[in-house]
């Protein structure tokens, strides 16, 4: 049986789900590399308080995590008032909001998968680049980070498909705003409210079903992409 088309209201949830999912793992990337890195090959006093600190959204209830972003991020919070007066950015019922929830929930994915490809990197590999005069940054550059890109490969996915599908702590932190903050899952949630809801919560389902399916083939293919041309290196 076809389904019927997609409203406008639909066309605008899945937009907004990319561009919060796109925005929210591409801002918390380069502060994944460095936490992992960190975790990886760091000793430092507070390296466990750090490591639980990253994973403490995996253990907390979604709208938990989504109140605690609102008391710090919202126009009332400490660091949400900061931002509003000083560089007049509004997180709390804004899209923008909705991409921070998502970084939250998302990050600890992401470092997950980027620390264990770092710790899977051959340390005599980084020992011999250094023998032949490679200061760290360069080490890094040229060896380890071309070595671990299998990993930011996974974390980017892992973390993008739990962008798209967040729902707890965005709700919490930017409510529920039709062309504003209503991503997929909120769109979904919304249809099973109304009476008549269903086939709109099935369309939806259905698309958020393939552009899942859709970034693990394309990750699947980026890593072994990326894997062939390291061996043949």
């Amino acid at each position: 049986m076809e389904l019927p088309s997609l409203s406008e209201e639909e066309w605008t949830a899945i937009r907004l789900s990319l561009k919060v999912a796109s925005v929210a793992v591409i801002a918390s990337l380069p502060l994944g590399v460095l936490v992992a890195y960190l975790l990886a090959r760091k000793r430092f006093w507070g390296h466990a308080l750090l490591n639980g600190i990253v994973h403490l959204p995996l253990i907390l209830p979604p709208v938990v995590t989504g109140y605690l972003l609102l008391i710090a991020f919202g126009r009332r919070g400490f660091i949400g008032s900061f931002l509003e007066s000083t560089f007049g950015l509004i997180l709390s019922f804004r899209w923008t909001g909705a991409a921070l929830a998502c970084a939250v929930m998302g990050f600890p994915l992401m470092v997950r998968s980027i620390r264990l490809s770092i710790e899977a990197v051959d340390l005599k590999l980084e020992e011999a680049a250094r023998t032949l005069g490679a200061s760290p940054v360069m080490v890094f550059l040229t060896v380890t980070l071309p070595l671990m890109l299998p990993g930011i490969i996974a974390g980017l996915v892992l973390a993008f498909a739990k962008a798209m599908g967040e729902f707890g702590a965005t709700i919490t932190f930017v409510s529920n705003i039709p062309g504003e903050t209503q991503t997929l899952s909120a769109a979904i949630y919304t249809f099973t409210q109304v009476p008549g809801g269903d086939a709109g919560a099935l369309r939806l389902t259905v698309i958020s079903i393939v552009i899942s399916m859709a970034a693990l083939l394309l990750s699947e293919a980026l890593a072994r992409r990326v894997g062939k041309r390291i061996e043949a290196e």
